[in-house]
């Protein structure tokens, strides 16, 4: 699919399913189509009942450059998405989500953590780099599949003319540091919140964990996502909200409803 090579922008789908045109690529996260009160599965026997609806469905997406997958749980690609999503654009996860994919006819590629996958257009370019996230930790962390965060970094002749943060379902810590001295200037970052709690541990992150990942990273501007669609989460985006305000950070937060799309810019 072609576009304008200078515009980008992002539109959300629910959960942590976003739609990302960046130029002329055009990209989908996490897909999530399922309705409100199906359950999703997130292995160990662990299930959630989705509270809302998508605001996408497969049948209405455009064609797609590449699916961009943090992790593999219920929430995140779906029994719909594994059914009607299109097997011949490449899903960029972690290697052990790639495997199982490939089992199920999906071409992919499998990233390990530092890792970069290129689509190239002409003289344009999208990277999509893995970066270190962390689910869980301690005993939880095994219960879990791994995940990944992703930099998404759009170039026309070589020049930077984007560069996306997608956090991935990630708890705060010393890797988000290892993130910022690698790419201290992110001009959006899309950041998958919700404090989902699972067997009374935390594993995505909550309202004061999301500040801090900002006060490590500091993007230019800030997309909250992945906060209320599912009863496990229970940290919501108003708490978010209003905690990067106490920070001093309202005027870099951007709130997206879904079906809604913004226009993503570089940083000031």
């Amino acid at each position: 699919m072609t576009g304008d090579r200078g515009e980008h922008t992002l539109t959300f789908g629910g959960t942590a399913m976003t739609l990302l045109r960046l130029g002329s690529f055009t990209l989908l996260t996490d897909p999530n189509f399922l309705h409100r009160g199906q359950r999703a599965y997130l292995g160990k026997g662990l299930w959630s009942r989705r509270l809302t609806e998508p605001a996408l469905q497969a049948a209405d997406l455009p064609p797609l450059d590449a699916i961009v997958l943090s992790h593999l749980h219920g929430d995140h690609f779906d029994r719909i998405a594994r059914r009607d999503l299109a097997r011949d654009q490449p899903v960029v996860t972690t290697p052990a989500a790639a495997r199982r994919l490939s089992r199920w006819g999906f071409e992919t590629r499998g990233l390990r953590t530092w890792e970069t996958e290129t689509l190239t257009r002409g003289d344009e370019t999208l990277s999509i780099e893995a970066l270190p996230a962390f689910h869980a930790r301690g005993a939880m962390r095994a219960l879990l599949p791994p995940v990944m965060g992703s930099l998404l970094e759009h170039r026309v002749g070589g020049e930077v003319r984007l560069r996306v943060y997608v956090t991935g379902d990630t708890l705060t810590g010393d890797h988000v540091d290892l993130i910022a001295e690698r790419h201290p200037d992110l001009d959006v970052a899309v950041v998958h919140l919700g404090g989902t709690r699972v067997l009374f541990h935390t594993v995505t992150m909550d309202a004061t964990q999301g500040v801090d990942l900002l006060d490590r990273v500091r993007p230019g501007s800030v997309v909250p996502v992945h906060f209320d669609d599912y009863r496990v989460f229970r940290s919501p985006r108003s708490a978010f909200l209003e905690a990067a305000a106490r920070a001093g950070l309202p005027s870099v937060v951007r709130p997206v409803e879904r079906g809604e799309t913004l226009t993503l810019a570089r940083r000031p």
